[in-house]
């Protein structure tokens, strides 16, 4: 089962809760000038989170594709989705990329420094490099500083049906 959240104006959380590993995948889309998905998910979730953000705009328009740390759950479908949306760029942090990304993606990803940030119209976002937090030494955080949200990937994980409602308008569509 997948839920599509606005958890705030123009932020979606994308939740999809998989029985067979009893856990709950999550992928946030930032609607804006420039689309930002955050963390892509498995590759046996890629239709399914793309018929997610179909509900709020062409999978194929999504420019950015950012993932804390390299696992399956954050970028394992990655390539599906530089394929399916030409224009796209992934990101993800220095290590990350230098580390994995070069010999990984269909085309390079950027890897973002420190406190590096850039703007996707009218969302400006921060990268915040966390080495080994939640864990991997690639890891790394996004803030979203016009919507003051951060994106933490594992930090707050549990197993479980997880999916609720808990701010925001659910099943968009």
């Amino acid at each position: 089962m997948t839920i599509v959240t606005e958890i705030v104006q123009d932020v979606y959380r994308i939740s999809t809760y998989v029985p067979e590993r009893n856990l709950q995948i999550n992928q946030f889309l930032i609607k804006d000038d420039e689309p930002l998905l955050w963390h892509t998910g498995q590759n046996f979730l890629f239709q399914t989170v793309r018929d997610a953000v179909a509900k709020i705009l062409d999978p194929a328009g999504i420019r950015w594709i950012g993932f804390s740390h390299f696992e399956v759950d954050e970028c394992g479908s990655l390539n599906e989705w530089l394929a399916l949306a030409q224009g796209a760029q992934g990101f993800c942090s220095s290590v990350g990329a230098r580390v994995n990304m070069y010999d990984y993606a269909l085309r390079p990803v950027k890897g973002m420094e420190n406190g590096e940030t850039f703007t996707t119209g009218t969302h400006r976002h921060r990268f915040q490099a966390t080495p080994n937090l939640p864990h991997c030494w690639d890891a790394g955080l996004l803030f979203d500083e016009t919507a003051s949200t951060l994106f933490c990937s594992d930090l707050f994980h549990h197993n479980g049906a997880v999916i609720k409602e808990v701010v925001g308008r659910s099943d968009i569509g």
